[in-house]
């Protein structure tokens, strides 16, 4: 069983979906790492970022592990590597592909299959888990969510926008997953909440559908 939190870049999702894996006692499911993971497995192996069929063959060949905050890339410790600004910026461009996104889909549904998970990322609740008990969307003003990233990864603020905004459009206009609230998702406008605040509506919902 999944919890469904999607939204668009630096609308708090990674940090929401924690906070409410622990107060219900879920597995935090990163979706975004795995794809992060076939960005690193292609720049280290050499293999274009626009080279469909080399990428899929490539993303259903990995061994990704996700243990708490820790990301395994076959066997290999790559929690900070992943977080690069080169590889956030290729993780974005391999999701595009439908073949590394079927990979990932299947894996991710294998893990959901298994346990109870919250879940965040872009198509949780539209191509992941559609039948998800619960789906959240996610969002903030581009101002707010620009501001987040720039201070979580010392940027500059306009250039950070300008990645957000370019983002965006790549992430709704892909034709596999893309980025767009479930229909019977929960908006919810982060834009001037805390994460505690957010974490709090979250695991009312939860509560209020007898999750778990």
């Amino acid at each position: 069983m999944v919890i469904a939190i999607d939204g668009p870049a630096g609308a708090g999702k990674s940090t929401v979906a924690r906070g409410v894996a622990e107060a219900l006692g879920f597995t935090y499911l990163d979706s975004g790492a795995m794809y992060r993971c076939v960005a690193l497995a292609a720049l280290e192996a050499g293999v274009g970022l626009e080279d469909a069929d080399g990428l899929g063959e490539l993303a259903e060949a990995l061994r990704i592990e996700l243990e708490g905050p820790a990301v395994r890339l076959d066997r290999r410790d790559v929690s900070a590597a992943i977080r690069e600004p080169e590889v956030s910026a290729a993780a974005s461009l391999v999701s595009v592909h439908p073949r590394v996104r079927e990979a990932m889909v299947s894996r991710q549904r294998e893990l959901i299959d298994a346990g109870d998970y919250v879940a965040e990322g872009r198509d949780i609740g539209t191509v992941v888990s559609p039948d998800s008990p619960l789906k959240v969307f996610l969002t903030a003003s581009e101002a707010e969510r620009a501001r987040r990233r720039a201070e979580q990864s010392g940027g500059d603020a306009a250039g950070v926008l300008a990645g957000i905004r370019s983002r965006d459009e790549r992430d709704s206009a892909r034709e596999h997953g893309a980025l767009r609230a479930a229909d019977d998702a929960v908006p919810i406008d982060t834009t001037g909440l805390t994460a505690a605040q957010v974490v709090d509506r979250v695991v009312e919902l939860a509560r209020e559908r007898g999750l778990p």
